[in-house]
């Protein structure tokens, strides 16, 4: 019967887990080990996927989950008390043949057995001994003229040893340019590929190298480093104390405009020759598509896929109602450089955010309703000279003191600058519908966006009438500038403050619908008196004016 038809116990070697008692597993991480800095909880993006050095468990047990493989029992040997009964009912795997069973159930006694002394529950079985297969071929012992043989260790400790042995060296060699270093460097590899399997304080062959006694040399930057085939000890167990981490390096953008090449003015055709409409002609065509068709128009010829990035054809792009934005996304999105960008309601991170508006100067629109605040936050630190329309509504966690940071200017100006410009200052159209607004907010909004001409404040729990009082108090810039206001579903608004839009002449229309507190009749009123001239009412509490 092969090993592979016998049960789960054969053919694959079974991963070991923790002890959980010896002295690397009851440690914490030191923190500074190159697997530490991968860490995700030390600030790395945690890509290895490995444990610390320090905490490298030197005596791993099978799992929980292993059993035997001819009676399909766990190990029992916790119920008995004598050595040889424990021994019979625990779990042993064979380092050849990989299978796990109970020594009692083979009927054979423990000296047919290899024992691991090193690995717990671990030997050579004993039918692996009779058909006289080995995991690895027998070193001869290396003779001391001082003392007895060293018996050589066992793969698993060799490995161990190894792996301890090179992670020391990446912790302590420095990284140099000149000549020499790389000269040192290459001799260092090759003397830690002849001495890896020499035991301590011993060469191969039972001769020492020809080199000083000390094996060490000194490095250009004033350390030391230990050769490892010099004839020293080898490297100790828990390593030595590493140097201080690297402080962390921020990331840095450098703003480019996109990248502008001479386009070609024809087609050239497959016979040679060119198409006789211009380049400029077939612009005009694909004016009359959509961005379905212009895609599809990409596929056709490389000259084509040139011309469909024109931003001409790209005036707006919709990207809304997307779970994740991924890099191809935001790259195409640059190349066409639209003036309308709506990314309402999708994931899109901060530093994605970032990165497309030190991009996109002449962006004039931008609709991020229903983001996370800490995606919007990157609107405080890029510059939009460009932008016009900025919609924010339903953003979560709003606060006055995250909207002073969005409306303030921004504190890093350049020397010399005396200008104190705010972000929102051309902004023209200002959405905020169903924000945490306080009259303190209100006054910035004010103050740093006097140019807005249409303001949406619907479903604002927190405005009502102080708030119209603000907006259309004579020192309020907003009262000659504004033309769309929407306040619908303001519950706070009474019919005190309907007298108060008159003062605002060039208000063409006013969205009071669902406001409980505003009676018919007074709006009514309002419209047939109105600023200069009379209101419309084609809905209940809406008022529109003829242009």
């Amino acid at each position: 019967m092969s090993s592979s038809s016998r049960g789960p116990g054969a053919g694959a070697r079974r991963r070991r887990t923790r002890c959980r008692r010896c002295r690397a597993c009851v440690r914490t991480e030191c923190g500074d080990c190159h697997f530490c800095r991968d860490m995700k909880k030390f600030g790395g993006p945690g890509r290895m996927k490995q444990s610390c050095l320090l905490r490298q468990c030197t005596a791993p047990v099978l799992p929980h989950t292993a059993v035997c493989l001819l009676c399909g029992e766990a190990g029992k040997e916790d119920t008995v008390e004598g050595e040889e009964e424990k021994f019979g009912l625990s779990l042993m795997e064979c380092t050849i043949c990989n299978e796990i069973v109970h020594p009692g159930c083979l009927k054979m006694g423990k000296a047919e057995g290899v024992i691991n002394a090193e690995i717990p529950n671990c030997w050579e079985c004993p039918r692996c001994t009779q058909e006289g297969r080995t995991s690895k071929k027998p070193k001869p012992p290396l003779a001391s003229a001082e003392g007895p043989a060293v018996p050589s260790p066992s793969p698993q400790r060799e490995k161990l040893e190894r792996f301890k042995r090179m992670c020391q060296l990446l912790e302590r060699v420095p990284d140099t340019s000149s000549s020499s270093s790389d000269s040192d460097s290459d001799s260092d590899s090759s003397g830690t590929s002849l001495s890896e399997d020499e035991a301590p304080g011993e060469a191969r062959n039972g001769r020492r190298p020809a080199r000083g006694s000390s094996g060490e040399k000194e490095n250009r930057g004033g350390r030391r480093a230990v050769r490892p085939g010099s004839g020293g000890p080898l490297l100790s167990w828990p390593l030595g104390p590493a140097p201080p981490p690297r402080p962390p390096q921020l990331e840095r953008h450098v703003v480019r405009p996109p990248p502008r090449s001479p386009e070609p003015d024809t087609l050239p055709l497959a016979a040679g020759s060119d198409h006789p409409l211009p380049r400029a002609a077939w612009l005009r065509v694909f004016q009359h598509l959509g961005p379905r068709e212009l895609c599809i128009c990409m596929r056709v010829c490389r000259t084509w896929s040139r011309w469909c990035y024109d931003k001409r054809l790209w005036p707006r792009m919709d990207l809304s109602r997307r779970k994740s934005l991924t890099p191809p996304m935001l790259s195409g999105v640059v190349r066409r450089q639209p003036r309308a960008l709506d990314l309402s309601w999708t994931g899109v991170s901060k530093k994605q955010l970032m990165w497309l508006l030190n991009r996109l100067q002449g962006l004039q629109e931008l609709v991020l309703s229903g983001c996370s605040w800490l995606s919007v936050s990157a609107l405080g630190s890029a510059p939009l000279p460009a932008l016009r329309l900025l919609d924010l509504r339903w953003i979560e966690d709003v606060k006055d003191s995250q909207l002073r940071e969005l409306l303030l200017p921004p504190p890093d100006t350049k020397p010399g600058q005396t200008e104190s410009r705010g972000r929102l200052q051309g902004v023209a159209e200002l959405r905020l519908a169903g924000l945490e607004l306080t009259d303190a907010s209100l006054r910035l909004l004010l103050r740093h966006a006097p140019q807005l001409s249409a303001l949406d404040l619907s479903h604002c729990a927190h405005v009502g009438d102080p708030s119209v009082h603000l907006l259309t108090a004579p020192t309020s810039p907003l009262r000659e500038t504004l033309v769309h206001l929407n306040l619908a579903g303001c519950h706070r608004l009474t019919d005190h403050c309907l007298p108060l839009f008159r003062r605002c002449p060039r208000l063409r229309r006013l969205d009071l619908r669902s406001c409980r507190q505003l009676s018919p009749e007074a709006c009514a009123r309002l419209a047939a008196a109105g600023p200069p001239g009379p209101f419309r009412c084609p809905e209940e509490k809406l008022l529109l004016k003829d242009s």
